[in-house]
């Protein structure tokens, strides 16, 4: 018998401009939870994409009880035993719960689907799971904790021998997390393998027996968690000097330009901060911390409960983007293609869009100084495109967000919301987007930036708020900045003490 289940080795994946996988590894025993940890960007759900097919390595081997295997898709992995909950949920939104739970293994009764037993099978788990859902309401109905939960649920009920789990607990209650554990215990009893990523130390020293540490798309240790108190595994996960890829400068630092007080919404409570003309202010937390939710309430994308919002010491009452728009403060959105470009438009009406007011010639626009305009914005941000009639969709990443960002700061905004700024982009454009911030905060901007990547925090902001279940968890100006001290804050640190 095989003590390991399975075995990833001398893992590599390049994209264009950064090494994303470096000989990883990770070993993984029968009946074992296994915690896969590092912070954002260590490669850790590269490497399962990997191993559940999305991704094809450049180099590398991948063995499963005692076997060398290729997984070309997710579906071939399925039938190899590998099952995977993402870390972004995408179910199929107009399909039942049943249908959802048993997609491409569905019950057949002659050349139909069986309806009646997929659906009679899916009420037998969500009460297994102790979960009051109809099996024949529609995902979109749903809200994302129970989402996730039925996630959960099609992975355990496929008969894996390994299931992957990529921060599953990020939108669940409590209870709901207690329910999932009690799962994985059984899993355990099984001999299922489970390997677990997740940004809470404390879920990892309660429900895994290993843990192996990646940083920077490497391999550097694994040890069984009974080896491990929390403070050593913080150091292996950023034991390394903050590089000088951030090429932060200073600018001089005004008066307060946003105020926020007492701000309340669904998923964060009692928020309160300022952010200064010239100043780049770091918004830091683990996934599930409510960074996000705080600035969509901000930018009118969410309504909310309580608290004010002021602007050069003036209330605002904001219900929806317009008006936060209208009143100076535009936001660069976490997801630019679902939020903030029209794909299949061109590069100048993406620019123009929020901006077709300054070209309105009585009843029609005034297409030359349209045109003239969305040419010098694009031309400063550096966007490299073939010309302005390039559809969005066809542009880079980093291409993208400098249309973005374009867009808004043709309207010379006081503030602008920067949500994860340089997702999903290379290494080059993200030195870019660095030196853009650095320019609009020597201009006299007030930026907010988000970002789930501590060393860009840090390395790009004069001033960083930590966040943590929906609560300030610390406050920590330049010169204090210490990895250690940080992710302390964000992994469950002392709630911000008032005045």
């Amino acid at each position: 018998m095989q003590e390991y289940l399975l075995k990833m080795e001398g893992i590599c994946k390049t994209f264009p401009g950064v090494k994303a996988l470096d000989e990883a590894c990770i070993l993984v025993k029968k009946g074992e939870v296994h915690a896969l940890m590092g912070e954002n960007g260590a490669g850790k759900s590269t490497l399962m994409k990997v191993l559940n097919g999305l991704l094809q390595p450049d180099k590398g081997r991948i063995c499963l009880e005692g076997e060398e295997i290729k997984v070309e898709n997710p579906a071939a992995a399925l039938k190899k035993g590998i099952a995977m909950i993402y870390q972004e949920l995408n179910p199929i939104r107009d399909m039942t719960v049943a249908e959802n739970i048993f997609i491409g293994r569905e019950f057949m009764k002659g050349l139909f689907v069986d309806k009646k037993k997929s659906e009679a099978e899916a009420e037998a788990l969500l009460k297994r799971f102790g979960l009051a859902i109809d099996p024949r309401a529609r995902m979109r109905t749903l809200s994302i904790a129970q989402m996730q939960m039925i996630e959960i649920m099609k992975a355990i009920s496929s008969g894996a021998k390994l299931i992957v789990m990529d921060e599953p607990t990020s939108s669940l209650t409590d209870e709901e997390i207690k329910v999932l554990f009690q799962k994985i215990e059984e899993l355990k009893k099984a001999q299922v393998s489970v390997i677990y990523i997740s940004h809470r130390l404390e879920e990892t020293f309660t429900i895994a027996d290993a843990v192996t540490v990646m940083r920077d798309g490497r391999y550097i240790a694994t040890r069984d968690v009974e080896e491990l108190d929390k403070n050593t595994l913080i150091q292996m996960m950023v034991g390394r000097e903050l590089s000088n890829i951030y090429p932060k400068e200073e600018a001089e630092i005004g008066k307060t330009v946003l105020e926020v007080k007492n701000l309340c919404g669904d998923r964060f409570w009692d928020i309160s901060f300022q952010v200064r003309r010239g100043e780049i202010l770091g918004f830091y937390g683990l996934v599930g911390a409510g960074r996000s939710e705080v600035f969509r309430r901000i930018f009118g994308m969410d309504s909310g409960s309580g608290g004010e919002i002021c602007l050069d010491g003036k209330a605002l009452s904001i219900s929806r983007p317009y008006h936060a728009i209208r009143s100076g403060i535009v936001m660069v959105t976490e997801d630019r293609k679902e939020d903030g470009l029209v794909l299949c438009r061109s590069i100048q009406e993406n620019i123009a869009l929020p901006n077709l007011k300054r070209y309105q010639k009585g009843p029609f626009l005034n297409g030359e100084r349209e045109k003239k305009e969305c040419r010098e914005i694009a031309g400063k941000m550096s966007v490299k495109m073939s010309g302005l009639h390039q559809l969005a969709g066809q542009l880079s990443g980093g291409n993208q967000q400098k249309v973005v960002l374009s867009k808004w700061l043709m309207e010379q905004p006081k503030v602008l919301i920067l949500d994860e700024p340089t997702r999903g982009i290379d290494v080059g454009a993200k030195a870019e987007i660095y030196a853009l911030m650095c320019e609009f905060a020597k201009q006299g901007l007030a930026i907010v930036m988000i970002s789930s990547e501590l060393p860009e925090v840090m390395g790009m902001s004069d001033r960083m708020i930590i966040m943590g279940e929906g609560r300030i968890r610390g406050e920590f100006r330049r010169e204090e900045y210490a990895q250690d001290e940080i992710l302390k804050s964000a992994l469950g640190g002392k709630e911000k003490e008032e005045g």
